[in-house]
């Protein structure tokens, strides 16, 4: 059975203002997420970490190169694993919204994303999709590096969470924390939660 560590991009120039940085927006990182990458680095290595997966956006690609360099190993690109698209909250934070629409937002996001944004059950689905995919074609432990609101959807939709829930179930994931998941044979049995949002 493959091992899954899910980490969180390490912090981006936009993480103080909490800026939406969705599917279409890449801020560089800080210069403590660079820190926090060369950390999941080491303990990638401590933890014997055999494959380095990332989305393909920068800040995640910054986050993982530091692994896969250490491990001598390829960095291997999933575009499943790509942010959500925030539609028009795309690179605003919730204080330069419609305070009604945010206020919405906040009670149901599924229901009442903003304008343009995708669809949080279909991001947790592609989410989902590329994790068993990772899960199929490999073994040992596999580190993979993604965002934030795409891995507390997946996470949902994996363990058969209402996804309109996620900012309550997930409230957070630390910048270059790990979350364990392990992926039953059959998609039909529940997927386990090993460990969540875990410091080095």
């Amino acid at each position: 059975m493959t091992r899954l560590l899910l980490a969180r991009h390490g912090e981006t120039v936009w993480h103080a203002e909490n800026r939406y940085a969705g599917g279409r927006s890449d801020p560089a990182l800080t210069d403590r997420g660079l820190r926090q990458a060369e950390q999941l680095a080491k303990t990638a290595e401590s933890v014997g970490v055999d494959t380095a997966v990332s989305s393909p956006q920068q800040r995640a690609v910054a986050t993982a190169t530091p692994t896969a360099e250490a491990l001598g190993v390829p960095l291997h690109l999933r575009t499943g694993l790509r942010e959500v698209d925030f539609g028009e909250l795309e690179t605003h934070t919730l204080a330069e919204m419609d305070p009604e629409a945010v206020r919405r937002f906040r009670e149901d996001p599924e229901a009442n994303a903003f304008p343009g944004a995708e669809p949080l059950a279909d991001a947790g689905a592609r989410g989902a999709a590329a994790l068993r995919e990772l899960d199929a074609q490999h073994g040992g432990t596999v580190l993979v590096v993604a965002h934030s609101t795409l891995l507390r959807v997946t996470l949902c939709v994996l363990l058969g969470l209402p996804v309109k829930h996620y900012r309550r179930i997930f409230p957070a994931l630390d910048n270059a924390a790990l979350t364990e998941i392990r992926l039953p044979a059959d998609p039909a049995d529940p997927v386990a939660l090993v460990s969540l949002n875990r410091a080095h």
